[in-house]
């Protein structure tokens, strides 16, 4: 089964937002990294989900994503465009996984996110 991995809080003043939630729920907010912002919560016997903060590119300025964690993106991707998602970004290859951005059939924009290996 996926799983809820992580977030992403997307605005236009990244800078803002890291101020607001630090301040409001004491995140711990890391200096930017290519332009995302990893964010820390800290929670009760690691019930806990992290994420980040960025500046929201031109397909998605404003927003907030989950990150589902699965085995295969591949798979996933084919299953959700065959379920009505569409692709909002093809999947990408960092240096410990693989991230695809998607929107399902009512728009909500999420994450596809398969650790490797």
């Amino acid at each position: 089964m996926a799983k809820v991995v992580g977030f992403e809080l997307n605005c236009q003043d990244p800078e803002k937002a890291a101020e607001f939630y630090s301040k409001v729920f004491r995140w711990e907010i890391e200096e930017p990294k290519w332009g995302y912002r990893p964010v820390h919560t800290e929670g009760a016997q690691n019930q806990t989900i992290n994420g980040g903060i960025s500046k929201g590119p031109s397909d998605y300025p404003h927003g907030t994503r989950i990150q589902i964690e699965v085995e295969s993106i591949d798979e996933a991707i084919s299953l959700a465009t065959e379920n009505g998602a569409m692709v909002v970004r093809d999947k990408m290859e960092f240096a410990d996984f693989y991230l695809a951005y998607l929107a399902d059939p009512v728009g909500l924009g999420f994450g596809l996110i398969q650790k490797k290996r």
